[in-house]
């Protein structure tokens, strides 16, 4: 059997494990080792390749900078920032027809800029936001689907998890990756508030009518002001520490997870079970991207050893493939993962297996970065494992709203993502990448 032939037949084998329940991490490894004792024909060297892709995968200090972030999301959750963030979003735009969703994707791209971790939005923001929609008069529908589109925000905007995971596995810059986030995020959080703005002048029947009764005059600039402080006192500390040169990624991480403690004590969240909750809770998150990066490293060096990134290459010369056709298939492959893959998961089967490919094209790897940023978070939206869908069901309240009415809901926001994917497609400069 040759190296392309055992690739193809080790990445399908790999999918069907996943989709029987496999967890990714072990489908990957386990794979990777098999397919190399099979090529080699020597399980000793096949298990000398894998412990070698343990041991060099996570040694840089440059991994430190995911378990600080993941501690800095604890403690911003824990200080209920997001809660303080969606109430000023919510007095600002509450008598707008549309107000309480712009409200809601102005908050989670707020809160994205102090976390950059999805999954933690569409928990949060499920509990804060579907409520109060709901009561005002907005659908079911309506209400977990504007969350849902949202919180794909925090792996766009940085600091954002998920670009931290492209710039390793791609070797970038990561403040490059951060820099990179910056426009596209903002364009996607326009577009989902204009989508907003249009269902609820359009169609009143998918989007509910919304009636505030509320005729005060809101917060004030002043108490506004005090409770957007922490979040903005975090976004400056963090993201103006790395761009102004101050901070690498990883202190801007112990940075700011530091400075979120803080706040979180200051309000008094924080006592010793707490912080050993937390803590325990940063550790089991960190190992499971940190084994996921490793398993991805063994699934990588198995491609180098069989040759298929080289091979794809000459399969791909050999049709004539150019640019756009290896971008298509690319991004074709991207969604269709999506359908049964989580974002990560996705990035580094896909990013090691392409890469060479779009090297050879000499491509911005920052632009490709945001490209397939977009477009594994689509996966997040779309059934059947959409991520997001089922973290916004297990944390609703009202268990009569059906998984079937999170998707539904959730799609007009996943083709506005297609469409943002696209304006970065065919305007790179959005990356502000050279």
């Amino acid at each position: 059997m040759t190296g392309l032939e055992l690739g193809a037949l080790s990445l399908l084998v790999m999918i069907a494990l996943i989709y029987m329940g496999m967890h990714v991490a072990i489908a990957l490894a386990s794979v990777s080792f098999v397919a190399l004792w099979a090529y080699k024909g020597n399980v000793l060297l096949a298990l000398s390749l894998t412990t070698l892709a343990t041991k060099d995968s996570i040694a840089s200090y440059s991994f430190g900078v995911v378990p600080l972030f993941v501690l800095m999301g604890m403690f911003v959750n824990e200080a209920g920032l997001g809660r303080d963030i969606y109430t000023v979003a919510n007095s600002a735009f509450r008598k707008l027809n549309g107000g309480l969703g712009i409200a809601t994707v102005a908050a989670n791209a707020v809160f994205a800029a102090i976390t950059g971790i999805s999954i933690a939005s569409a928990a949060i923001f499920t509990r804060i936001a579907v409520p109060e929609m709901m009561r005002y008069g907005h659908t079911a529908r309506f209400s977990v689907g504007v969350v849902a589109g949202s919180s794909v925000l925090g792996m766009l905007i940085p600091p954002s998890v998920l670009l931290i995971v492209y710039g390793l596995i791609a070797e970038v810059s990561i403040a490059d990756m951060f820099t990179a986030g910056i426009l596209p995020g903002l364009l996607l959080s326009v577009l989902y508030c204009i989508l907003i703005l249009a269902l609820c002048r359009f169609a009143p029947g998918f989007t509910g009518r919304a009636v505030v009764t509320d005729g005060g005059a809101g917060l004030g600039l002043a108490t506004s002001a005090r409770l957007m402080a922490p979040a903005a006192l975090l976004i400056v500390l963090v993201l103006g520490g790395i761009y102004g040169g101050i901070f690498t990624p990883t202190e801007a991480g112990a940075a700011g997870a530091f400075a979120a403690m803080i706040i979180a004590a200051l309000k008094g969240k924080l006592s010793w079970p707490v912080l050993w909750k937390l803590a325990a809770d940063t550790g089991r998150v960190t190992a499971s991207i940190l084994f996921l990066i490793i398993a991805a490293s063994m699934y990588s060096r198995m491609l180098g050893v069989l040759g298929i990134p080289s091979l794809l290459a000459e399969q791909l010369t050999g049709m004539e493939a150019g640019f756009t056709m290896v971008l298509l298939i690319y991004v074709g492959l991207m969604i269709f993962l999506g359908t049964i893959l989580d974002s990560t998961s996705i990035i580094l089967l896909l990013v090691p297996l392409f890469l060479p490919a779009f090297t050879g094209f000499d491509v911005d790897l920052v632009w490709l970065g945001v490209v397939t940023v977009i477009g594994v978070e689509i996966g997040l939206l779309t059934p059947p494992l959409g991520i997001a869908c089922f973290v916004i069901k297990g944390a609703l309240e009202d268990k009569s709203i059906t998984l079937r009415t999170i998707f539904l809901g959730a799609l007009p926001f996943a083709l506005t993502m297609g469409l943002a994917l696209l304006a970065v497609i065919l305007f790179p400069s959005l990356t502000l990448s050279n």
